[in-house]
């Protein structure tokens, strides 16, 4: 947004919760804990997908880009919040925003496709195990990962531009707790229809089209699934995917409701709530749901803590 309509202009506040103070030392806490769990469990996942040769697999491959978007995400907009709620000082500078905007709009497009990948590795995985390997070769997965970074951020620069370059006349008090592009939308004293019709664009693009992506990828496995005659093989291959699934649905499920409802459709605290969930619960739901419910990795993370104790030991 362009600064040159006022010349005194030295950053954005960030009302975030303030309506609510006494809310703000409750959400100090429980904001912390998650962001310090989410950190240890993404950053263990990674750690194992490194140091554990039986995750050098494709999957892992791909769950450990995902977690270490999430630590990306969380350490985008967490440290600003927190600091914003225990201090008087609720502001946060031009360029911190064009950051915080950047980066967020960056890895949610590249969590996007990433797991629309993730689900194509699923259907091989399952459909086709015979040419898993063949398939999902590493030369593939790389260029996968990296096609998926590149359109994330590449769609980051179009959308931080177009938003960080209206005019701003004067406003700067922001009713969210981070920059965020429907919000930053409200500040600009010109039409943002334009804006706006192009932003619910690319939402679809990066929300629809991949979910369908998805559920066809989900389609073929079930029906692979329910012709496997044996029961133990069915729960093996619908445990495969389910934790998978669960994150597809919690994920795209919050973007969805920030993104693709009208603007009058919730108040302003729930799309706070909302992008509070989205920003802080889901990168610590990713790790807890893999973890807990993949036997891959709770055995890859016991093999690592007996090394550790036995290499202190001797």
């Amino acid at each position: 947004m362009e600064r040159a309509n006022d010349s005194s202009f030295s950053g954005f506040i960030l009302l975030g919760f303030s309506g609510k103070p006494h809310l703000e030392t409750v959400l100090f806490v429980v904001i912390l804990i998650i962001y310090f769990l989410s950190f240890v469990g993404n950053g263990t996942i990674i750690l194992l997908s490194i140091l554990e040769p039986r995750l050098h697999t494709p999957m892992y491959f791909f769950l450990s880009n995902l977690s270490f978007m999430d630590l990306c995400l969380t350490t985008c907009t967490v440290p600003q919040t927190l600091v914003n709620f225990k201090g008087k000082d609720k502001t946060i500078t031009y360029g911190g925003c064009v950051t915080q905007l950047f980066i967020a709009l960056g890895l949610g497009g590249v969590e996007c496709i990433l797991l629309s990948v993730m689900a194509y590795d699923r259907y091989a995985a399952v459909c086709r195990p015979l040419h898993y390997m063949v398939i999902m070769h590493p030369q593939l997965c790389l260029q996968l990962v990296v096609t998926a970074w590149l359109i994330g951020f590449g769609n980051s620069v179009v959308q931080t531009s177009l938003t960080m370059t209206l005019p701003l006349c004067g406003r700067n008090q922001v009713d969210h707790f981070f920059c965020e592009v429907p919000v930053m939308l409200k500040l600009a004293c010109t039409n943002t229809s334009i804006n706006e019709a192009e932003l619910f664009a690319v939402s679809v693009f990066f929300l629809v089209v991949p979910l369908s992506l998805i559920l066809v990828s989900y389609g073929h496995i079930t029906h692979t699934v329910l012709k496997i005659e044996s029961v133990q093989g069915r729960q093996k291959a619908f445990g495969t995917c389910g934790s998978h699934l669960l994150v597809v649905i919690i994920f795209f499920g919050t973007l969805i409701s920030m993104y693709l409802q009208p603007p009058s459709s919730y108040s302003q605290d729930v799309n706070k709530s909302i992008a509070l969930f989205y920003t802080l619960v889901t990168p610590l739901l990713n790790p807890l749901i893999y973890t807990l419910r993949n036997k891959e990795v709770k055995g890859a993370l016991m093999r690592l803590v007996r090394r550790t104790i036995n290499s202190r030991k001797s």
